[in-house]
């Protein structure tokens, strides 16, 4: 009688876990699909994104959001921890930035908005999330932004220089009610390349326990400012296999990529927004 009890269990056991492991794929395919939905087209300019979970599902976001005023606002954030729970939170974050983008001016308005509806929340899970916005204004070339406690991005200039864009600070997504989020702008030209990241890729590490860093970062997107943003993600996701000699990937990895073209551009196609 023990023994049969025993295996009834154990097929029980069995039949959960396939089942789990059904669901938790099936919540993969969802992410996925909300990451890489159909990107903005643009008319000389290139935009793109990538996100690689450290495991099945993964923390990190980034989206894109034509305005009706012919710019597109860009986001990535990380959210805190990793896997299934730092999943679900990054869909709530992205519900919370489709729905800011569509009523304020700016990306400072938009993070003080996603701050008001994520707050509650966030504390009572003890959690938060960095985020970085931007505008990109092709047709003034001006690219203005605001952080919630996340990484600037890195600029590389056509002649391979590297541009320091002034420093904007914000408490992140979560941290304290009723955050109001400055915001900074620069100009930028043909062939600027812009790099925004989440710590997946400066904090991956080696065998020697060494991490890649942004110094590294940095030069190999100046051997590669010249190339399509294709290339530019390849050489990027290449060369932290190269440094982390197959270890086991840690955390995340996502990263937007915005190459400035010759001419300038208009958003030529994209789907409806969907919350």
């Amino acid at each position: 009688m023990y023994n049969r009890k025993l295996t009834h269990n154990n097929l029980y056991e069995e039949s959960d876990n396939k089942a789990l492991v059904r669901e938790i794929n099936m919540a993969k395919n969802i992410q996925t699909k909300l990451l890489n939905g159909e990107r903005p087209k643009l008319e000389n300019d290139e935009v793109s994104g990538i996100s690689i979970p450290a495991r099945l599902i993964g923390g990190d976001y980034f989206d894109f959001y034509p305005l009706s005023n012919g710019k597109i606002r860009i986001v990535i954030g990380d959210v805190m921890g990793k896997g299934i729970p730092a999943a679900m939170l990054m869909i709530l974050t992205r519900g919370a930035f489709r729905t800011a983008a569509e009523s304020t001016k700016g990306p400072g308005e938009t993070l003080t908005a996603m701050n008001n509806a994520l707050y509650r929340d966030l504390r009572t899970l003890n959690s938060f999330v960095t985020v970085f916005c931007a505008d990109w204004d092709s047709d003034s070339g001006t690219f203005s932004y605001a952080s919630a406690g996340h990484s600037l991005p890195e600029i590389i200039k056509k002649d391979m220089t590297q541009f320091d864009i002034p420093s904007v600070k914000g408490i992140m997504i979560g941290g304290l009610p009723n955050q109001v989020y400055k915001e900074e702008k620069v100009t930028l030209s043909d062939g600027d390349l812009v790099f925004l990241y989440t710590d997946g890729i400066v904090e991956a590490v080696n065998t020697d326990g060494e991490m890649y860093k942004v110094d590294r970062l940095t030069k190999v997107l100046k051997s590669v400012v010249s190339k399509n943003i294709k290339v530019i993600e390849e050489a990027v996701i290449d060369d932290i296999k190269i440094f982390t000699e197959g270890l086991p990937q840690r955390d995340d990895i996502t990263m937007v990529v915005l190459k400035i073209g010759k001419e300038s551009s208009e958003i030529s196609s994209f789907n409806a927004p969907l919350v």
